[in-house]
């Protein structure tokens, strides 16, 4: 049994975690590491899994107990984390912050997105976990990459859920403010933007052209919705055999022919992809869980591969469709 252990586990991106690892048929939860709750059961926390396990926060940090780590802190503590911290040599390191996702002299993190560096992230020793919103666009994107067709500027609207800002509220993921509203942040400077474009020019590395990313904060708690169009030459049925044989061997990336609905993939670690053919634009559509696909179960795919395990050990997760 692979022995995990879960630093920063009081969030929604570690209680996603708890919920997949809690059923997966090859691990062991050694420890989950919460300061703040340190005593408290889990299950006061992630109160959904009431019943499902007795373990209980802690301080301490046993990292010489386990196989492999995730790190469920906020943007720029990960880094902190290990500087500070003496890791052992054989630990195994998943991150889920933005803190080692584009490349840098001395960060031999790599990149985990399984659907473009699945041999490398077999024989890493660091994994960084995609962002959400990179994850959805990256995954519309990598076969016209692939294949040097991304010849014109790429045009990205993404809705993601209030849960991608995190557990705390703000003034912009409050129930009372989010709820029946709608509206865009950080446009053309998305900080998820980076490793995008460093995926898209790891396929194509002429690829010079703008990319025009609008985020839109949507509604709803769980999902993104991502809508991106470029220049496309070739026929709708070209595109699709082209997605299709580029995710041919992907097992959570659907190609399909009906233009897909988010509660598809909300609560699994499915990536549903739909093409649509306008004049001289090919329009990708794309959805995804943020929580899961987009950190939690992609992270636990990434653990699979890294342990040599079947990649959707622990990820049969069914779509809430009502």
């Amino acid at each position: 049994m692979i022995k995990i252990g879960i630093i920063g586990g009081a969030g929604y991106t570690a209680g996603e975690l708890l919920r997949i690892l809690i059923n997966h048929p090859e691990v062991e939860i050694s420890f989950v590491q919460s300061t703040s709750n340190a005593g408290n059961l889990i299950s006061d926390v992630h109160i959904d899994l009431l019943g499902e396990t007795d373990l209980k926060f802690i301080a301490e940090l046993p990292l010489e107990t386990v196989d492999v780590i995730f790190l469920c802190m906020g943007h720029g503590k990960s880094k902190k984390f290990v500087e500070k911290n003496e890791l052992p040599e054989a630990l195994r390191i998943i991150d889920l912050s933005h803190d080692f996702r584009l490349k840098r002299e001395g960060n031999d993190f790599v990149y985990g997105l399984p659907e473009i560096n699945r041999a490398e992230i077999k024989l890493a020793k660091h994994i960084a976990n995609p962002g959400c919103f990179a994850t959805g666009i990256q995954l519309a994107l990598l076969p016209l990459a692939a294949n040097n067709l991304l010849t014109g500027e790429v045009h990205v609207q993404a809705i993601t859920g209030s849960t991608g800002a995190g557990q705390n509220p703000t003034s912009t993921s409050h129930f009372s403010w989010r709820n029946g509203n709608v509206s865009a942040y950080k446009i053309f400077q998305h900080q998820h933007e980076g490793e995008i474009i460093q995926s898209l020019k790891q396929l194509q590395t002429s690829f010079d052209k703008d990319f025009n990313f609008v985020p839109i904060r949507g509604n709803h708690t769980r999902g993104i919705f991502v809508s991106a169009y470029t220049n496309f030459d070739g026929s709708i049925e070209k595109a699709n055999e082209m997605y299709k044989s580029y995710y041919a061997g992907h097992p959570f990336v659907f190609v399909v022919g009906k233009n897909p609905a988010l509660k598809q993939v909300v609560n699994t670690n499915k990536a549903v992809i739909y093409l649509e053919k306008h004049r001289k634009k090919l329009v990708i559509i794309s959805v995804t869980d943020n929580l899961i696909k987009g950190a939690s179960g992609q992270a636990v795919q990434n653990m699979n591969l890294m342990f040599g395990l079947n990649e959707k050990a622990g990820l049969n997760l069914k779509p809430i469709a009502f």
